[in-house]
């Protein structure tokens, strides 16, 4: 199975100064005009103290100058490990128009405030299944968890305030590399990867596919 990609390319004269700008203006594309499901999915790798890695599909729910975030159960496999190993990296795998980015970095947990502001705004029943599961351990049916959420729906009712889980949270993720890459005839890709230095400006790069 084999596609050739997009003719059109991308150049170092059009990147932007910074890597959350030109994330920016990427994913306003993919968003608006790729087409594409959900294109702030992406996938979270982490490695545990031992370094074995796991990696899993997680949503972004913010990015700024300051890197991604995303939330999570503090008690799940990709919190645990991170508690170990700070360090991570994302990709957005957006496919369908030939293009990835690629970011190397380290996780720090969010402030409780700014975790209680974005909670508020989850939809009822998504405020309630951050407390009916106990994200990443062994159950013994779906049946278990079926009961939690009934359990959970009966105290907190539609239109009650569900209260922030302590065990619950967001994770920003501190961007040390981004690279973006686009995908071209013939896999000669184009590749271009900001990265990090002391004084806080970015190096850009041209990787070889």
């Amino acid at each position: 199975m084999r596609k050739q990609y997009r003719a059109d390319g991308l150049d170092e004269s059009e990147l932007a100064a910074g890597p959350m700008e030109q994330f920016g203006r990427w994913f306003l594309e993919a968003a608006q005009e790729g087409g594409l499901f959900e294109p702030n999915a992406m996938v979270v790798s982490t490695a545990d103290a031992e370094g074995h890695p796991t990696s899993r599909t997680v949503l972004m729910k913010a990015y700024d100058e300051r890197g991604f975030v995303f939330y999570t159960n503090y008690d799940s496999r990709k919190a645990r490990d991170l508690a170990e190993n700070p360090h991570v990296s994302l990709v957005f795998p957006w496919h369908a128009i030939a293009r990835q980015v690629i970011v190397t970095g380290t996780a720090r947990r969010t402030g409780r405030d700014e975790t209680a502001a974005y909670f508020r705004v989850r939809p009822h029943g998504s405020q309630l299944g951050a407390w009916a599961s106990a994200q990443s351990s062994v159950i013994s049916s779906r049946a278990e968890l079926d009961a939690a959420y009934a359990e959970l729906t009966a105290r907190y009712p539609e239109g009650e305030q569900v209260p922030v889980p302590p065990h619950w949270g967001g994770f920003r993720v501190v961007p040390t590399s981004v690279e973006f890459w686009q995908g071209r005839y013939n896999r000669l890709h184009d590749r271009l990867r900001y990265v990090a230095l002391p004084d806080g400006s970015w190096r850009v790069e041209r990787l070889s596919p």
